[in-house]
């Protein structure tokens, strides 16, 4: 790895997801092959063609109380809560505020405020409106908050590349770090777009599994009867911190955050360039910009939507530019697509991997699909060797959007 800048480290993480209200849960239904995808029970699901997501296992509204909650879009008090739960897991760090930033981002932003706020307008008109409604609806709102929430005042921003933003808040928490704005960065990604409008809209682009009669079986990545992807909601926050800072208070390091690649496909609105050229780019950039080696990378969390486009290119990607040495996994498969909240929690399911030295399998492979070349692991969870190792998380978004952040062990 790169000595000559600033070093960056993981010191919390926090997460609310479809398999648990925190990380201790979500990491351990996760490891146990569980899935978070169940039938939805709205009203309005009879008018839409895919009946299931992943709704979180545990709603706000048992963490968050009910003044704060009606200030709140359901992604922001998602953000809110994983942030929370990130900040007490660094130990609530002592830091100036010029020197705490905030990077989180949302690939829809406020969708649902924004649907339901239109509803009362046209129904009961303006005077009805609540007075937060803007903020609510702001795609930085979320970060917004977590930055009152904290004081934090080096600079809060917020990244939206659509289904890789979860990933390049966190890389822009990186080059926060080490440009030197900041000791410490709150990162990550949420989203809570499980709504008719959103599910009849991705339905219709025919991106969307419509495996109703088995739900928990729809998210199936890599497998050759795969047939779209299954939409999730949450959060995945980490707190990244300068090394000599953490070092310095005496704070647990989960990992070094330790470097992040960024591409674009020019290709196509929402479907992946067909040769991959990105996702390689991406990936020999993180390389690069970490200093780590193809042989140093003994895991990837692969972006693995469960798309018929998206996944044999990816892992074709991976054994061109790492090998085919990595364990490579794809945890969509339990928790479905977080869109902008996805490499939030999949960096926290990465970092885990590391730190517990083992990796989740992914479920609902039946058949692989032909061209894969890579060590998918499935069936049951495989343990990493000891020593210096490093994991890629791997990212994509509509509009060609292609982000890998590495990490590796301490």
């Amino acid at each position: 790895m790169s000595t000559d800048r600033v070093r960056v480290v993981v010191t919390g993480l926090g997460a609310t997801t479809p398999l648990g209200g925190d990380v201790a849960s979500s990491w351990s239904a996760l490891l146990a092959g569980q899935s978070g995808i169940r039938p939805l029970t709205e009203d309005w699901v009879d008018s839409v063609p895919v009946k299931f997501a992943g709704r979180v296992a545990v709603e706000p509204g048992e963490t968050i109380p009910r003044p704060e909650a009606r200030r709140l879009d359901r992604a922001e008090q998602f953000a809110l809560i994983a942030s929370r739960q990130a900040w007490d897991d660094a130990g609530t760090p002592k830091v100036d505020s010029d020197r705490l930033g905030v990077v989180v981002g949302s690939g829809i932003g406020g969708i649902t405020t924004v649907l339901a706020a239109y509803d009362t307008f046209k129904e009961k008109g303006w005077q009805r409106l609540s007075p937060y409604t803007v903020p609510m609806l702001m795609p930085n709102g979320a970060a917004g908050w977590i930055g009152i929430d904290l004081g934090a005042t080096a600079g809060v921003h917020a990244t939206v590349s659509a289904c890789a933003t979860g990933a390049e808040s966190i890389g822009y928490g990186i080059e926060m770090i080490r440009s030197g704005r900041a000791d410490v960065v709150v990162a990550g990604g949420t989203e809570a777009a499980i709504h008719p409008l959103n599910v009849a809209s991705f339905a219709a682009m025919r991106a969307m599994s419509t495996r109703n009669d088995e739900p928990q079986r729809a998210s199936r990545p890599f497998d050759k009867n795969r047939d779209g992807f299954v939409l999730g909601e949450g959060a995945g926050i980490v707190v990244l911190e300068s090394y000599e800072h953490a070092t310095a208070r005496g704070a647990r390091i989960y990992a070094e955050a330790a470097g992040v690649g960024y591409s674009a496909d020019a290709h196509h609105i929402a479907q992946p360039e067909p040769t991959g050229t990105g996702i390689r780019s991406a990936i020999q950039r993180v390389l690069a910009d970490s200093g780590l080696s193809r042989q140093d990378i003994r895991h990837i969390n692969a972006h693995a939507t469960s798309t018929p486009a998206g996944d044999v290119v990816e892992a074709i990607a991976i054994r061109e530019t790492v090998g085919g040495h990595p364990l490579v996994t794809a945890t969509k498969s339990m928790t479905g697509h977080l869109l902008g909240g996805a490499g939030g929690i999949e960096s926290v399911f990465t970092i885990m991997a590391l730190h517990d030295r083992i990796v989740p399998a992914t479920v609902n492979i039946d058949d692989l699909d032909d061209g894969i070349e890579v060590d998918i692991v499935h069936g049951e969870p495989r343990k990493l060797p000891s020593g210096q190792i490093a994991a890629i998380n791997n990212s994509f978004g509509f509009g060609g959007h292609n982000v890998a952040v590495a990490f590796a062990s301490v």
